[in-house]
């Protein structure tokens, strides 16, 4: 597997002007950082724990040179015991191959870096090579504003790589918690073949807050929440974390298996 992710490039996940030491910590099924922080732990979803991690060492750096922007950063690491706001690999789920991102909103919110972006667009065109399903789990306040362009290029980044993986006959799922807002919502978020939500959870690009100021106007009750976005047709179907599993085995089961195997990621160490 790790040969086949480095046929495009010469070395995946590992660019040596970002490499770092990765220190993590680990946790399982769902952790709560801080109140109102709550994430899903990939390894908890898989068969056993059979999740392996990629681009661990693919963190984010200061193209702009934004003042107290290494600060933040080392201070998110810290906090929450990542490198950075999303984890990408491959696991097997119900005795299948499958590609998973998961963003972290306890990491500056979720929010999209450059290395967020690119790291879900190899995961991306790895799980086109394989014809394995894709499933990202978002929740983020959208594009990393100290990153500035460089932040917003990655929705155009991860939505072409997206496509081109959906061409293929990709199968891509999107989970989505509270919030996913911002560019990401206005990207790879909402292009899933399969969309669903998490309860109660604000989904849209700018807040209402944001949107009642530009409009002059009181939105309806409950607007931008997911059970909102199921009746206007954005949103399939909302599953709680806890249910998350047993609603992708199910949706999963519906689908045509991927000839690349768990045993076949192990083999290519």
């Amino acid at each position: 597997m790790i040969e086949a992710f480095a046929k495009r490039k010469h070395r995946i996940f590992s660019f040596n002007e970002l490499r770092r030491v990765s220190q993590k910590k680990k946790t399982g099924g769902r952790s709560s950082k801080k109140e109102g922080a709550v994430s899903i732990d990939p390894v908890a979803l898989m068969d056993k724990g059979k999740f392996r991690e990629l681009g661990s060492n693919l963190v984010g750096t200061d193209p702009l040179d934004f003042p107290g922007y290494e600060e933040k950063l080392e201070a998110a690491r810290t906090a929450s015991g990542k490198e950075e706001a999303v984890t990408v690999g491959f696991g097997q789920l119900d005795k299948r191959l499958i590609a998973v991102a998961v963003l972290h909103k306890e990491f500056m919110m979720g929010s999209m870096s450059s290395a967020v972006g690119e790291k879900i667009t190899r995961l991306t065109e790895a799980a086109a090579r394989h014809h394995a399903p894709l499933l990202i789990i978002s929740a983020s306040g959208g594009a990393r504003m100290q990153e500035g362009l460089f932040s917003l290029l990655q929705m155009a980044k991860t939505s072409a790589a997206i496509q081109r993986y959906k061409d293929k006959g990709g199968l891509y799922i999107s989970y989505l918690m509270h919030p996913t807002t911002g560019g990401v919502s206005a990207s790879f978020a909402m292009l899933g073949d399969i969309i669903l939500a998490e309860p109660d959870a604000l989904i849209g690009f700018a807040g209402p807050r944001v949107i009642e100021q530009t409009i002059g106007e009181k939105l309806p009750e409950g607007f931008q929440r997911s059970a909102f976005q199921v009746e206007h047709g954005f949103v399939d179907r909302i599953v709680k974390p806890e249910d998350l599993r047993e609603e992708l085995v199910t949706i999963l089961k519906l689908h045509p298996i991927t000839s690349f195997k768990w045993a076949d990621l192990q083999e290519n160490k």
